[in-house]
């Protein structure tokens, strides 16, 4: 009969719900077995989505963890062609129509541009860019982004639905978005040299995955520092710690 330990988790993410077992277990990922039970889902606005759930069981001696790509029982899908220039016209006609139409029932006059942005690490294609130009929009935008992210999700969601696929697609307002990444960058840079010139760890303000992914790319070069997140959303932060000499 199998004695081996076992612990169920659930936390909003499978990476998250992983790291919470494995601090609960006081073990590293090499000494278990993942098996992802539900990869859990977002519901609209945050409603009606599902937890990520885990089993993690600890592997006896001599035994040795199975390859990562192996812990996920559903099967991977095959990653869809990059997008022809065709395709990429024909989603940003879409999200420019669907924006203005958004705008038209929310009584917000504005100009709405799109363009092709610039694919970064771990992007499959380049993003469709629609950007929201006018005069005194910062409702668009609301407290921590919340407004214009539940417009983009919106957006995403009629224009895949147009498409018959998901459509790599960022809403901005003002080019506020370009402008919080560089402002994070500078952070970054700012705390990052902090941390070596005090030898203290420095934790920055909870952010959403897609900040904290600035901060860790903006990071990972410099030898100086290493950046880890820590806490569970939505108050997750990023803890950048300095390296030992």
């Amino acid at each position: 009969m199998d004695q081996r330990a076992t612990l169920e988790m659930i936390a909003p993410s499978v990476d998250e719900a992983v790291q919470n077992g494995l601090e609960q277990l006081g073990l590293s990922r090499d000494r278990v077995h993942i098996e992802v039970l539900d990869e859990g889902g977002g519901g609209l606005f945050g409603f009606g989505g599902r937890q990520a759930r885990v089993r993690l069981t600890v592997l006896g001696e001599g035994e040795a963890a199975e390859p990562a790509h192996e812990e996920r029982k559903t099967p991977r899908r095959e990653p869809r062609p990059e997008p022809t220039d065709a395709e990429l016209e024909d989603v940003a006609s879409i999200a420019k129509a669907t924006v203005q139409e958004l705008l038209q029932h929310m009584g917000i006059h504005a100009d709405v541009e799109t363009r092709v942005g610039v694919s970064e690490e771990g992007d499959r294609s380049a993003p469709v860019i629609v950007d929201i130009k006018g005069n005194d929009l910062s409702i668009l935008i609301g407290r921590d982004a919340e407004t214009l992210n539940a417009l983009q999700l919106i957006t995403r969601m009629i224009v895949g639905k147009e498409v018959g696929h998901s459509a790599h697609l960022i809403v901005d307002v003002e080019s506020y978005r370009e402008r919080r990444e560089e402002n994070l960058r500078e952070l970054a840079r700012r705390m990052a040299n902090q941390a070596v010139r005090t030898g203290r760890r420095q934790s920055l303000e909870p952010m959403t995955p897609a900040e904290r992914r600035i901060i860790h790319l903006e990071l990972r070069e410099n030898d100086e520092v290493s950046t880890e997140s820590a806490g569970q959303d939505p108050k997750r932060k990023v803890v950048i710690i300095p390296q030992q000499s």
